[in-house]
């Protein structure tokens, strides 16, 4: 039975199914071949038909987040891509779930403990009986020195919404992480990081689900924590759910904090031509992008790809790059450092597809 066939009689949203879907659209490089099937996936039930579906038909099964950090070859993808696109974000106060996205009317300034979850629905966490509070609404809770805060958010939440939501409920401790681009389960797959801090650092457990539907869950030292590396990198499970652990902090500071972040990243990236965030990782005991300075390669191109004049340490979309163009300017970058300097380099970006 061809694949459009099996969709049609399933209970996916036929408006989230796309055929022969142009990748380039779904990704921050703007580069790929079309995926035979994309679908987007904005709720558990529907990714555990998904599994269940590729399983019982045999059917090629690739998982994205918000494409940030992947490659798509020019040749695209057979079978099913799946984007995690489940959102949400709750802050938990005393069992009571505030839903996210107004202003907080909560004090600001008090240093309480403060613990996140992050998950794909509110079915995931059976143990939390609440009701749940539109923000806007003022809280009549007092705020004492043991109440508990947690926050429970989607893993298809991108690390900005995510940010933003913690912000404007005075949480601390995201800032750093703010300006990553990619959702929260992409940011744990590969252990993002920047200014210092990756997401490990704020990360206590992680509910997954295996591509056979069974789902369990992981302490931060069972999720084998590397730079730009996890469990979930090397295994296969799709990330469905996380616990974050804050502080209650000044809106204002946390604010300021994050605009600084973000004119960084404006100043140091080439963040004004499509690309996929750093290209390749640091080494052990060097600095990537200093080496590809210094061979003498900003700004060398093959055909559309460019490595970036503003940062070394990333390739970009100068003019309609084709994925073969990337690679290949990978594998130039790759001989030239090792030719000069003896250093092996790895890349960051994953690359998918046939």
């Amino acid at each position: 039975m061809k694949l459009e066939q099996i969709l049609e009689k399933s209970n996916i949203s036929k408006e989230s199914i796309y055929y022969n879907e142009p990748m380039s659209k779904h990704t921050s490089f703007k580069i790929g071949g079309t995926a035979e099937c994309y679908i987007r996936v904005d709720s558990l039930e529907n990714l555990q038909e998904i599994l269940k579906l590729s399983n019982e038909n045999n059917i090629p099964l690739t998982i994205i987040g918000n494409g940030t950090n992947i490659l798509v070859k020019d040749e695209g993808i057979k079978g099913i891509v799946a984007k995690i696109n489940i959102k949400s974000i709750e802050i938990y106060k005393n069992n009571v779930a505030t839903s996210v996205g107004a202003e907080s009317t909560e004090a600001e300034t008090s240093n309480k403990s403060v613990t996140a979850k992050a998950g794909a629905e509110s079915t995931m966490e059976e143990a939390v009986q609440s009701t749940v509070t539109q923000v806007g609404a003022e809280s009549t809770e007092a705020e004492t020195s043991n109440e508990s805060v947690t926050a429970k958010v989607g893993a298809g939440s991108t690390m900005a919404e995510v940010a933003q939501a913690l912000c404007k409920n005075g949480l601390t401790g995201f800032e750093e992480l703010s300006g990553i681009p990619g959702t929260i389960g992409g940011a744990i797959r590969m252990n993002a990081g920047a200014h210092g801090k990756e997401i490990k650092d704020v990360v206590i457990n992680v509910t997954a689900i295996d591509y056979k539907g069974n789902i369990k869950k992981f302490s931060n030292e069972e999720m084998q924590f590397e730079y730009r590396n996890s469990i979930f990198s090397k295994e296969k499970y799709i990330i469905i759910g996380a616990e974050l652990k804050l502080s209650k902090g000044n809106k204002q500071e946390i604010e300021e904090k994050m605009k600084q972040y973000m004119t960084w990243r404006k100043e140091h990236q080439p963040l004004e031509y499509p690309n996929a965030g750093s290209t390749f990782k640091r080494g052990a005991d060097f600095v990537t992008a200093q080496l590809i300075d210094e061979c003498g390669l900003k700004g060398y191109t093959i055909g559309g790809a460019q490595i970036s004049t503003k940062h070394a340490g990333f390739i970009i979309n100068k003019e309609n790059a084709k994925a073969q163009d990337v690679l290949k300017l990978v594998e130039h970058t790759k001989k030239e450092v090792l030719k000069k300097f003896g250093k092996q380099i790895e890349l960051e970006i994953e690359v998918i597809g046939d």
